[in-house]
């Protein structure tokens, strides 16, 4: 089993809230500093679907999941309760942002947890957004 979010030294995560928010110097950190199924978990939880297949396939399946549930795949969400990974549920919820989830992150002291959720959340309503945005449709 690969390592959970929960093992990664917290500034390896502040990094990693950086690289979902778009910031390519912090992608490019994770990159280079061993971390490349983080900087592979950022990416697919920005839409890539070559990062999450690396995730996949490279031995980090959990973040692959992880990355699907937060997107609310009912396989992945079904999965992680298959395997116990609450918290990974409850950040799953906090990252769509369901309140009941991200006051047990706070209540719970989960600071770093909560940043990335709320990060996570920003980037997936810019996703929403762009996909209805008319101006960046795609003529054919």
């Amino acid at each position: 089993m690969t390592k959970m979010l929960w093992e990664y030294d917290v500034k390896v995560l502040l990094a990693l809230e950086q690289a979902i928010s778009g910031k390519s110097e912090f992608l490019k950190f994770l990159l280079e500093n061993g971390y490349p199924e983080l900087a592979a978990f950022a990416s697919a939880v920005r839409s890539d679907s070559k990062a999450l297949k690396w995730l996949f396939d490279n031995g980090s399946p959990e973040l692959g999941i992880l990355s699907d549930a937060i997107d609310s795949e009912d396989q992945a969400i079904a999965w992680l309760k298959k395997n116990n990974l609450t918290l990974y549920l409850i950040f799953a919820d906090a990252c769509r942002g369901v309140t009941p989830a991200r006051k047990l992150l706070e209540k719970n002291n989960m600071d770093v947890f909560l940043r990335l959720a709320v990060t996570i959340n920003e980037v997936l309503k810019q996703q929403q957004f762009d996909a209805w945005d008319y101006h960046k449709f795609r003529k054919k």
